[in-house]
């Protein structure tokens, strides 16, 4: 990386790393597929702090937009030491396609600019809900990141409402550096990197079957034909 924080890796990979809370500029830079690197503070927040939040109507514990713009759908591996601070080895990230029936009031309440999760969710989701909040989503990097993103940990500022929703769905506060890897999954105008990728592997799904033999032995009622009726 040069000395803003970007750089291209032997791999041709665009790398990036942003200061939290992250601004517009740092977000007009995002292209679809950049790896993401993040320094500042974030906060977690899953259904157990939705539901309370836009379901109950119940006030946040601390006003969100001066903690951070940046929401983390995770799951800690936290413990609470005997002195009452606490131990944050791993992050594992969640799936967030779960949470878009909340998105649209959660963007009012949160004033949030960056939602970190695990699978991405749908371009629908991204043209409706992100774009026009000026939001990007970014993706952990396939499975067993937890103990990685966990050395990026520095500090844990807080644990909101641990008492009541436990370590899953607490508002965890965290002070993170060179946390990551993250993938760019959505852009501001909304693309997605999975969608995007999936087209043009679909594109392809056909004529990888051009010109091959029909199976020699079927299950009943099995058809490779998009023509025929199945029961």
């Amino acid at each position: 990386m040069d000395g803003n924080g970007d750089g291209h890796g032997g791999d041709g990979l665009r790398r990036k790393r942003l200061q939290m809370p992250v601004g517009p500029e740092d977000l007009k830079g995002l292209q679809l597929g950049d790896v993401v690197y993040l320094d500042g503070v974030l906060y977690t927040g899953r259904e157990g702090l939705y539901k309370r939040l836009l379901v109950d109507k119940m006030a946040p514990p601390v006003d969100l937009a001066s903690v951070s713009n940046v929401n983390f759908h995770c799951s800690p591996a936290a413990t609470v030491r005997d002195d009452g601070s606490y131990e944050m080895g791993a992050v594992t990230a969640t799936a967030s396609f779960r949470f878009s029936a909340y998105l649209e009031d959660w963007f009012k309440l949160s004033g949030c600019k960056m939602i970190i999760g695990k699978g991405g969710m749908s371009e629908a989701d991204y043209k409706t809900h992100f774009v026009p909040n000026r939001a990007v989503y970014l993706t952990t990097v396939g499975y067993g990141t937890g103990a990685l993103l966990g050395r990026g940990i520095k500090r844990i500022h807080d644990a909101h409402w641990l008492d009541d929703l436990g370590i899953a769905q607490a508002m965890w506060v965290l002070e993170v550096e060179n946390f990551g890897p993250f993938l760019v999954e959505s852009d501001l105008e909304g693309n997605s990197l999975f969608e995007r990728q999936n087209r043009e592997i679909n594109k392809g799904v056909e004529k990888a079957y051009e010109g091959l033999r029909p199976p020699a032995l079927k299950r009943y009622g099995e058809t490779t034909s998009r023509d025929d009726e199945v029961v």
